[in-house]
């Protein structure tokens, strides 16, 4: 029988209520024909009282029996997905990741796939089961430890599973009726697309919208597995929600296609940094071996020039999560202190938002950056860092500024027209 992959998000399976309406979901697919694999999140809230029960434990926890506590909370939604399916008279068994087995690296809390066997789940299939419903964000390490993927890992999941299976979609279930030009909240022009581009889908996942992990939408991309993107709570069919896929899926593409943001962001500056071969590397290692997720990237002439030397220093800035602005002044200042870099000044700014203009159509049209700048402009916008490639165009400014910032780009692309 043909197969499809059902992903239900924790507000998806947040009570009993939500698992039933969940299964009666399952069930319509199943009386269409379907083979399903189910995979499901903990319970609305279950990860975070998990992780506080942890902590409240030991502030400096055993990875692996983090791993532990906190995979439990999916294995309890898919016994009990599994447990109302039966009672409807849909076959149907649960599955932790070491029955399938999910196979995964050995490091906690941030696993990645390495393969998932399919023969386990296939023999069932054979013997009349017809939904499988597997615990999402986790799997087993090399040393048989239970391991987790790290937060949205039960996305990646639902996607590693529909590649590894073959199967016809992937349907994502969440509290949201799909993918908007941008959040609702801020914009109420924002308006549901139909279908997006994994590379468009990719962008706006690592630029801050929420509703899709960032590594499930890579691995769909690599693996072309379909996505669908649907609310658990409307009345849906195979025609709703936003359809995540290949470009070539899509008739014509618009020039932008959606407006991304992430409020949480800091810019840091290295003043009078010797501008030599190599300063490069030497400032961006210490940042990443301290785990700092750099984003945008800028050298600049700098004002304060040796006297002895004009010219032979720059400024360097990059953007961060403001969350890891301490860890990267201490990666920068122990790399002063042991002599690999020198610098005057560490200027940190703490207060801008990321905002992005993101579309494949960009690739064949001339002038996008201008219409952006020029609609930031019109609305006395500062820009205070520009970084580009392909398909998106991301500016750093002012965290007062976000929400207009964003509802001005919005109407400058015309983006609530169909």
């Amino acid at each position: 029988m043909p197969l499809l992959v059902m992903k239900f998000g924790g507000t998806s399976v947040a009570d009993l209520d939500c698992i039933a309406n969940a299964a009666r979901k399952v069930q319509r697919e199943v009386e269409r024909g379907y083979d399903v694999i189910v995979i499901v999140s903990a319970m609305s809230g279950r990860t975070n009282e998990l992780v506080g029960w942890v902590e409240g434990t030991s502030r400096l926890y055993d990875a692996r029996e983090y791993d532990a506590v906190v995979a439990s909370g999916e294995n309890v939604t898919a016994g009990l997905m599994a447990l109302r399916l039966q009672q409807m008279g849909v076959p149907a068994r649960s599955w932790q990741g070491w029955q399938v087995p999910i196979n995964t690296t050995g490091q906690h809390g941030a696993a990645r796939f390495v393969s998932i066997p399919r023969e386990n789940i296939d023999q069932k299939y054979a013997e009349g089961m017809r939904v499988a419903v597997v615990a999402g964000f986790q799997g087993i390490g090399p040393d048989g430890r239970i391991t987790t993927l790290g937060r949205g890992g039960s996305d990646t999941t639902a996607v590693a599973f529909a590649a590894a299976f073959g199967a016809e979609r992937c349907d994502i279930y969440t509290d949201v009726d799909g993918i908007y030009t941008t959040d609702p909240r801020i914009s109420r022009k924002a308006r549901k697309l139909e279908k997006i581009a994994f590379e468009e889908m990719l962008e706006l996942s690592s630029l801050g919208a929420k509703v899709l992990q960032t590594r499930s939408v890579e691995l769909a991309m690599r693996y072309n597995v379909r996505l669908r993107v649907l609310s658990s709570f409307d009345d849906t069919d195979e025609t709703s929600g936003t359809l995540v896929c290949a470009e070539d899926e899509i008739m014509e593409s618009r020039v932008v296609s959606g407006v991304a943001f992430s409020r949480d962001e800091a810019k840091v500056t290295l003043v009078t940094v010797e501008d030599r071969p190599g300063i490069s590397a030497a400032i961006f290692e210490p940042l990443a071996a301290a785990g700092v997720n750099v984003d945008m990237i800028v050298q600049n002439i700098s004002e304060r020039d040796y006297e002895d030397h004009p010219g032979a220093v720059t400024d360097m800035t990059f953007s961060c999560p403001v969350n890891q602005v301490e860890r990267a002044r201490k990666a920068v200042e122990d790399a002063r202190a042991e002599g690999v870099i020198a610098y005057d000044d560490l200027a940190v700014d703490d207060d801008v938002a990321k905002v992005s203009v993101v579309g494949i159509g960009m690739r064949s049209h001339a002038g996008v950056a201008a219409r952006m700048f020029r609609a930031l402009a019109d609305e006395n916008i500062n820009i205070k860092v520009i970084s580009t490639s392909e398909i998106k165009i991301s500016v750093l400014i002012d965290r007062r500024y976000l929400e207009l910032a964003v509802q001005a780009l919005h109407d400058a692309f015309q983006l609530e027209e169909a």
